[in-house]
């Protein structure tokens, strides 16, 4: 081997733009999607801290002695998070049934029927939205190695024609051509791992969250019980 032959160089530039281009555009696809799952990441590691604080301040008031009503006037018409809007609900629910006067022992099972129809129908839209974006964590997560081992193998085929080629087989010759092509995999499984553990972090965040959601429809219905037993 000539000992003055330049070194190869092995840094990720380099191995990215000596790649083949289909190489070459199987790592601009992982790394778009990896760029795309930490935008994913952090906007839920965002949405909920703030989710959590505003269930935990709300959740203070309605536990602090003060009635419902006057708990639900603060939130305001338009209240952005889902507690004090559940709570908005089954008071309108309560009032409107209030209104029309004394209830059976049957309207007030229906009352208390619709009522949970609608915090069921609340706590799924919620869900839906805490749950956005984790889709596409979850394929990136599982696509992402097998994209980058299909890059890999591409590469290694290209190489090995080159090689054919040449006919020189070297290690100084075949080493930078296997290292552009297990690139590929490298970037797969960079792109993956964030976006798996992220999935599987945000996936248990959402069910907690839902159940806490669960748990405060639960106690708004209990309440309302508890409103109907005295009237009676």
């Amino acid at each position: 081997m000539d000992a003055s032959a330049p070194a190869a160089n092995f840094s990720f530039f380099a191995l990215f733009m000596q790649a083949d281009w289909v190489v070459k555009g199987v790592m601009i696809g992982l790394i778009l999607a990896s760029l795309g799952s930490w935008a994913v990441i952090l906007d839920k590691l965002f949405r909920f801290q703030t989710l959590n604080r505003a269930a935990d301040r709300f959740e203070e008031q309605v536990s602090g002695g003060r009635s419902l009503e006057d708990v639900a006037g603060e939130a305001g018409a338009n209240p952005r998070h889902a507690l004090p809007r559940m709570l908005q609900a089954a008071l309108k629910e309560w009032r409107d049934a209030k209104a029309k006067g004394s209830m059976s022992e049957n309207q007030a099972g229906f009352l208390i029927a619709r009522i949970d129809r609608i915090l069921d129908a609340q706590i799924a839209r919620e869900n839906a939205k805490v749950e956005e974006g984790l889709g596409s964590l979850a394929i990136v997560a599982t696509a992402s190695p097998f994209i980058g081992l299909f890059g890999t193998v591409w590469g290694i085929m290209h190489a090995f024609q080159s090689i054919a080629l040449s006919k020189n087989t070297s290690l100084a010759v075949v080493a930078p051509s296997i290292a552009e092509a297990l690139f590929a995999t490298a970037v797969g499984l960079i792109a993956a791992i964030p976006a798996y553990i992220a999935y599987n972090k945000f996936s248990t965040d959402a069910g907690k969250y839902a159940g806490r959601l669960e748990g405060f429809a639960d106690d708004l219905s209990t309440a309302i019980q508890r409103r109907l037993a005295e009237r009676g």
